[in-house]
């Protein structure tokens, strides 16, 4: 399967063929029938959507999706407008602030101020059933973020890959393309964020200082600052 696709509607077309996303629609189709499953059916690939192929700046790997009621929408460590942001989130924000110096919202949790500036908040894994993680754990989706990551190691912009955690550093093996920089830490969880490894890992700043070393714009990260679309 050729990786040198123009936009995410291309990829996932020629995906159709795949035995595995006939196995992963099939099993997503009775979770969803029989469960109470996260995010909602139709913000399963809000990343995508989001965020086009040709646009992706910067990539964030999140786990799956938060298990709780109201919070899941499609975008990883983004919980919607008015929901209070977890943990992690406010670990990352943290970083952020201390980074740039300059105060986040804490109240907001709605990353999508990101997803617009070409930031793809990706999940290794879309769904989760409720209160149950890891629930979706599947092959189907392993070979799903695979080919994904294959895709996004073979486009010639230049792009940042932030992995957090053990689970996502395991994922450089599918980036070895000398255009990308590939950035690790600790995960931001308060496990692991208050263990060391994550406060001061400054991958916020390195994040822009290559962009705009390769000609590309920096992220406002800062969500009290974000432009408006």
């Amino acid at each position: 399967m050729s990786e040198n696709y123009e936009s995410w509607n291309e990829f996932f077309y020629q995906l159709k063929s795949k035995d595995y996303i006939v196995r992963l629609h099939d099993f997503l189709e009775s979770e969803y029938k029989n469960h109470i499953c996260y995010p909602p059916r139709q913000l399963l690939f809000n990343a995508f959507r989001l965020t086009p192929l040709k646009s992706v700046r910067v990539v964030i790997v999140g786990q799956d999706p938060y298990p709780n009621p109201n919070q899941a929408m499609g975008l990883s460590f983004s919980v919607p407008q008015g929901v209070t942001p977890p943990p992690s989130l406010i670990n990352i924000y943290k970083e952020i602030e201390k980074e740039f110096g300059m105060p986040m919202n804490m109240a907001s949790g709605d990353l999508t101020y990101l997803a617009k500036q070409g930031v793809l908040l990706l999940n290794s894994i879309l769904s989760v059933r409720k209160q149950e993680r890891l629930s979706h754990d599947t092959s189907e989706y392993r070979m799903f973020l695979s080919d994904v990551l294959s895709v996004l190691n073979e486009q010639e912009q230049p792009i940042v890959f932030m992995l957090w955690g053990g689970p996502a550093r395991k994922l450089k093996v599918y980036l070895n393309n000398p255009r990308h920089l590939v950035l690790e830490a600790t995960h931001p969880s308060p496990l692991g964020a208050n263990q060391g490894g994550w406060f001061g890992c400054n991958h916020f700043i390195k994040a822009n200082e290559f962009l705009v070393s390769n000609g590309s714009k920096a992220i406002v990260w800062q969500n009290q600052e974000a432009p408006q679309f």
